[in-house]
């Protein structure tokens, strides 16, 4: 599947995946200015422009990279595994599933979806993916 940010600076290609997850953490919506609606992409994500690629450590466990030159939110990375999960409009095809949400005790009152997901709380998704030992 390939990619680009806003001004076109910054262009990628991941593997073919179809499922998006919604992540509810106060650091997404902060972000973003609401849920983080991205697709786990995987590792074997490959970048041109990378010159245009912004890095923030938002916590010892992850990344978030952004293009310097439009502001595009790029992805979200996992430090351990180098998994890629990048914001799904910016992809070229639109061809999604909305397939799961976490950090679901987080998500405030004022937004919901329609859609029948399975749900991670804080506390699960560190459990699952934050680094040992807390």
């Amino acid at each position: 599947m390939n990619g680009h940010c806003l001004c076109g600076a910054v262009h990628f290609t991941s593997p073919v995946a179809k499922e998006i997850g919604a992540c509810h953490c106060g650091f997404c919506r902060r972000w973003g200015g609401g849920p983080l609606l991205a697709v786990h992409c995987g590792p074997d994500v490959e970048f041109t422009g990378e010159e245009h690629i912004g890095v923030y450590a938002s916590s010892d466990w992850a990344q978030r990279a952004f293009c310097t030159r439009c502001g595009t939110h790029l992805y979200y990375k996992l430090l351990a595994t180098g998994e890629y999960f990048i914001p799904a409009g910016a992809f070229e095809t639109q061809d999604f599933e909305l397939a799961s949400q976490i950090y679901i005790d987080k998500k405030p009152a004022y937004y919901a979806f329609a859609n029948q997901t399975p749900a991670l709380t804080e506390q699960q998704v560190i459990a699952q993916y934050g680094p040992p030992n807390g």
